[in-house]
Order: structure tokens, then sequence, then C-alpha cells
């Protein structure tokens, strides 16, 4: 979160990426342990019946209970401490009174700060039983962050992560959001680099060591354009088809990609 909103630049020569040094990465471990929490307190919760509001409500406590802050609440004027995007809405949905039934997916956003630097991740959830095609568009966008975690390693270029995210997804017959990216993440919610989930390989700047990206498939069943409500804030799907967003925050390592944001 909030996911970027693409520019027509990704990355140049003169893109300023912020290497963090080991204490810094263990300031965003520890604040994306907090978003790992949240999930995982989400999960035990989340059911047919239940709002959006109330898995708001419920993450908020979890993280200030365990000493951080809700990084998305007043963010830009955003009004809650999650994204919650069901169904259609790719991201950016604003939790409210909807119940949420049998057959929904949610796409629920946290952020988190801990000692000024922030935790980012992004998990799509089955309510109930869902369509063999949502179960697909699920497990195939959270494949396809498994898979460009794989390329963030030493010495691979920015751009085979997103290479590698738009290739598996459209084998699979779904399309990958262009409209919104990832990005470096640190001190600011938001950090060069942008991280488009598509394009050709070998591009943009090596990884190194001290690097930490928050890596984002959004993936749509049906076309990959994209519009924005008029609450200026929930993004959907233009045809209206199922979206699916996976996100973690990852460290780039001498000894290969961490992932931030899990227990």
């Amino acid at each position: 979160m909030m996911c970027l909103k693409r520019s027509k630049t990704y990355w140049g020569d003169d893109t300023l990426i912020i290497l963090k040094s080991d204490p810094e990465i263990e300031k965003m471990r520890r604040a994306g342990v907090l978003v790992a929490k949240a999930f995982e307190a989400i999960r035990e919760m989340i059911r047919p019946g239940i709002t959006t509001e109330d898995l708001d409500r419920l993450a908020e406590r979890v993280i200030t209970e365990s000493g951080g802050i809700p990084a998305f609440k007043g963010y830009r004027g955003f009004p809650a401490s999650i994204c919650a995007s069901v169904n259609e809405q790719v991201v950016h949905g604003i939790p409210d009174q909807r119940l949420l039934k049998s057959g929904d997916i949610l796409s629920v956003d946290i952020g988190t700060i801990v000692e000024d630097f922030y935790g980012d991740a992004a998990v799509t959830f089955a309510i109930g039983e869902i369509s063999d095609e949502a179960k697909r568009l699920l497990s195939v966008t959270e494949a396809s962050l498994r898979a460009a975690i794989e390329k963030a390693c030493l010495g691979n270029r920015l751009s085979d992560i997103s290479h590698t995210v738009q290739s598996y997804v459209e084998q699979q017959g779904f399309s990958v959001v262009r409209d919104y990216v990832g990005h470096g993440i640190g001190r600011s919610m938001h950090e060069s680099p942008q991280i488009p989930n598509f394009g050709k390989p070998g591009r943009g700047p090596r990884l190194e060591a001290g690097m930490v990206l928050a890596i984002e498939p959004m993936v749509n069943a049906g076309d990959y354009q994209v519009e924005t409500l008029d609450d200026n804030w929930t993004v959907v799907t233009a045809d209206r088809s199922l979206s699916a967003h996976f996100e973690h925050s990852i460290a780039i390592t001498k000894e290969g990609p961490e992932i931030l944001t899990c227990l």
C-alpha cells in the first residue's frame, strides 16, 4: 500500500534507491512481523457475515497493542487501517459495513510503522466456498508472487521481477494490472524504484544487498484495464471481472531474498 500509481518512467540511471543497513532492516523486520500478526488474526476471524469494518478494527487493535502504528490510517487522507477490496475491487477498498458472503474474495492490504520504518503486505482471502475460477485466480496470483521473489537476487535486474510476474500470469490466461505497481519501501511507504508487474527482462537497476522492495502482483480474471470509483480511492476492474492481490516486503541480501512480512 498503497499501490503506487504508475508513472511514465519506471526507472533510469538516476533512480535513487536507498540501501538499508542491517539495523534498519531489523526494524523493518519487526514492522513486517506486525503485518503478519494482523493477517493471522484476520485469517482466524474472516467468514461469511463479517464486515470489512470488523476486520479493520481487529487489525488496528493487533497493530497498536503490539506497539506499532497502522501505516495506512490518514495516509493521504485514507480513512482506515487496512484496505479491503471485494471481488472486482482491485486495491484501495475502504472498509465499511458490507457483509461478506460465501463466494466472495477479499483482498486485504496492511501496513505498519515501527521506529519510523514501514512494513507492507497483501493477501486475498476466499470467503466460504468460492468458484473454481476464483480459486485458480488466487492460486496463480500467489504463485506469481513466489516466482517473483525467487528473482529478487543479487545481480538480477529489477525488470526480471516484473517480467516473471507477467509471464507466469499471462501463461495462465489472466492479466496483470498496469496502472498500479510495487515500490521500494523503508522510512517512507513509497520509495524508488517503481516495480511494475510487466515488462521485458534485463532492464533497470541491478539488485543490490540492502534494497527493500514491496513486490505486489495485482491480477485480473479479465482485462487488465481498471478505473477508480467516485470515492477517489477504490480501484475496480473496468470489465468488473474478479481481481486478486498478493504482496510481501522483501530485503535483498547476500544469502538471497528475505521475506520481511511473515512470522
